[in-house]
């Protein structure tokens, strides 16, 4: 029985790819172990969203060899679909499979034999239409369950849409199947991800369902808990949605929502499709509905042109907004991309700088929210991971909760008054009797 391992570098889609992936692998005989566990293969799912994905990935392929010398090294993901050729020419690599052939590395890679040259499947990206089904499972507390995948977005600086394709869905009724499936796992918590989720309902290139049927179809799924809404674009959250998600009892209230910047100059220059004047009337709606709403935003410093007053306004906006933390990404430069070719490039210690001062707004905020939450009573989510005694969990609204170790609460969803703020910044439950099971 060969060993085989994984390792995924990026976001909530990869891991729920890689999960769907390795039970492919399982189905087949083949013994999942850990990376550090001398496997047969590695399957390494890479991310490409910005140049330190890239040398990630060169790591672990040196990591795999050290572990496993004679080891068959295959790389997936988005990264081999941007530079396929790049990765096989790596020391180490055996074979590349771009979007439209990784679910197929099974068929394709049958023997998993190393060669003299590594070997290379990646089509065209137009050649990615077909939506395959995924979701992560046993690897987490929360299962997460793609619905979307592509992007028909042309955002300057992305290069998503060249990795992944055009968007496209599974069915409602699939994902419902899916989500039952999960439902008998005992999995409490559903995150639902894709590269563009509010563009759900794209199938055989033409729109055919909404995101909000989906939403409202998950609705009705009995044995999950939660269902929780990833990363969703400004001008795709409708009023309809947001108001759903206040009266639903199974979708949390919590929302992270892009920004990218709070310049409409350089939201323009972006190619993004709202303006700041949208994103603040969003944020609002959500606060009216649900004051106690968890609010996370993506936010870039650097873009091409952008200056000391274009940084100050976003600055300016964000510290105006009640937002719970901010998602920081500093600009870099990647080939094929619109911004890559803009002039008024802005220098790295520049970057860096601005940077440095949207994490601390962003440690602020999350203080400020937490802070008004205490006294208050949640459901929180416990999960495996135990540090010098202490359990920790996320509120329905995204607060990460510290308890004193209990075995019984791991993977339960129980009701919890928020008591303080501890020094590592996370919110404690100190007694076990405030600890209650929830109904």
């Amino acid at each position: 029985m060969k060993k085989v391992a994984f390792y995924t570098l990026g976001c909530k889609l990869n891991y729920a790819e890689t999960s769907t992936i390795s039970r492919m692998f399982e189905q087949k005989g083949y013994l999942k172990v850990s990376f550090e566990d001398n496997p047969d293969i590695f399957i390494i799912n890479t991310c490409s969203v910005t140049e330190n994905a890239d040398k990630k990935c060169k790591k672990i392929v040196r990591e795999a060899k050290k572990i496993s010398p004679n080891g068959f090294v295959a790389i997936i993901g988005c990264y081999a679909q941007l530079k396929p050729k790049e990765i096989s020419e790596i020391k180490g690599v055996d074979a590349v499979l771009g979007a439209a052939e990784k679910f197929r590395l099974l068929e394709l890679l049958d023997d998993f034999a190393v060669q003299q040259e590594a070997r290379v499947f990646a089509s065209e990206i137009q050649e990615a239409q077909e939506f395959h089904q995924a979701f992560s499972m046993h690897d987490r507390t929360r299962t997460f369950l793609k619905v979307q995948d592509g992007c028909n977005y042309g955002c300057a600086f992305c290069t998503i849409p060249l990795a992944r394709g055009k968007s496209r869905s599974e069915t409602i009724a699939n994902i419902l199947r899916s989500a039952e499936e999960i439902a008998r796992t005992d999995v409490k918590e559903v995150v639902l991800t894709g590269v563009n989720i509010g563009d759900f309902g794209i199938q055989e290139g033409k729109r055919k369902e909404k995101f909000i049927d989906l939403i409202q179809a998950l609705d009705g799924v009995s044995g999950i808990d939660r269902f929780r809404i990833s990363s969703i674009e400004p001008n795709l959250l409708t009023n309809e949605a947001i108001t759903f998600v206040s009266q639903s009892a199974r979708f949390v209230p919590h929302f992270h929502i892009p920004l990218q910047s709070g310049s409409n100059a350089l939201l323009r220059k972006m190619g993004r499709r709202y303006l700041r004047e949208l994103y603040r009337d969003r944020v609002e709606k959500i606060k009216t509905l649900m004051p106690h709403c968890g609010i996370g935003v993506d936010v870039i410093v650097g873009f091409p042109g952008e200056t000391e007053a274009h940084f100050l306004e976003t600055y300016e906006f964000l510290n105006a907004l009640p937002v719970s933390y901010l998602h920081v990404f500093t600009y870099s430069e990647r080939a094929n991309t619109r911004a890559a070719e803009m002039e008024g490039v802005v220098p790295m210690k520049i970057r860096n700088q601005r940077s440095r001062m949207l994490r601390i707004l962003s440690e602020k905020k999350r203080r400020a929210f937490y802070e008004e939450n205490l006294g208050k009573t949640f459901q929180v989510l416990f999960e495996e991971d135990v540090t010098a005694g202490y359990m920790q969990g996320f509120t329905e609204n995204y607060i990460r909760v510290s308890a004193k170790y209990d075995p019984v609460l791991i993977n339960e969803i129980k009701t919890v008054t928020l008591t303080e703020i501890n020094d590592k910044g996370t919110v404690e439950v100190w007694e076990p009797e405030n600890v209650i099971a929830s109904h």
